[in-house]
C-alpha cells in the first residue's frame, strides 16, 4: 500500500482541470481547514455518497498495562470518526476483492467418514 500525498493529488487534479498546481493545492488546503473548523466546532459534516465527519466523545473506562498487567483509569477521550459513503464503500469493496466486507465463512474438511457397518 502506498501513501498519496496532497501534492500528488494536486497535481492529478490540476491535469485534469488545467489549472496551476498552485492554485489547486491553495483550494485543497481551503477545504481541509473548513473541514477541521467545522469538527472543532461539533458539528457532522456530511459528504454525500463520500462518508460522514463526526466528533464522538469516547467514554471513561478500565485498561490494563501489558508490561506490568496493572489496571489503568482511561479517562474520557474526544475524537473524529469517519464512516464512509455508499458509493465509496462500494468502490473500495470492488478494489480491493470485496475485503472489508463480512468474512468468508471457510468450510472445513471434515474427517473422513467410516464406511457403514454390514
Amino acid at each position: 500500500m502506498a501513501t498519496t500525498t496532497k501534492r500528488e493529488i494536486a497535481e492529478r487534479v490540476a491535469q485534469q482541470t488545467g489549472l496551476a498546481q498552485v492554485a489547486v493545492k491553495q483550494i485543497i488546503q481551503m477545504l481541509f481547514d473548513e473541514i477541521v473548523k467545522e469538527v472543532c466546532s461539533g458539528n457532522r459534516l456530511e459528504f454525500r455518497d463520500f462518508g460522514v465527519f463526526e466528533v464522538v466523545v469516547r467514554k471513561p473506562r478500565t485498561g490494563r498495562n501489558p508490561r506490568t498487567g496493572q489496571t489503568v483509569a482511561v479517562p474520557p477521550k474526544t475524537v473524529v470518526t469517519f464512516k464512509m459513503g455508499k458509493v465509496m464503500k462500494e468502490k473500495i469493496a470492488r478494489a480491493v476483492g470485496g475485503a472489508g466486507t463480512a468474512p468468508a465463512v471457510e468450510s472445513r474438511p471434515q474427517p473422513p467418514t467410516p464406511p457403514p457397518a454390514t
